[in-house]
């Protein structure tokens, strides 16, 4: 069985993120994963093609992973703006 930890440590070596994040839904069926990874590898990459260096950097756990939703793949330009948008709700909240 694949875990959080097998998945970050392939995701930090291969991509060299700046920010990661990995949350296991599993729920006891089987191994399923969302992440979030940012990096400066994505870019100049269209969607589709992040998505696919997502997948490549997770070959050998894609073997035992049942579901891997990708919830964000941005470079840190594209992560930037969502960050301080999700402080400025916080604040205004």
């Amino acid at each position: 069985m694949v875990t959080k930890e097998q998945v970050e440590a392939s995701l930090t070596s291969k991509l060299k993120p700046i920010h990661l994040e990995v949350i296991n839904i599993s729920g006891g069926c089987g191994a399923s994963f969302e992440v979030e990874v940012v990096s400066e590898q994505f870019e100049g990459k269209r969607m589709l093609e992040r998505h696919r260096m997502v997948n490549a950097a997770l070959e050998e756990e894609m073997k035992d992973i049942h579901a891997l939703s990708i919830k964000k793949a941005q470079t840190p330009q594209q992560w930037k703006p969502s960050q301080q948008d999700s402080a400025t709700v916080a604040k205004d909240a």
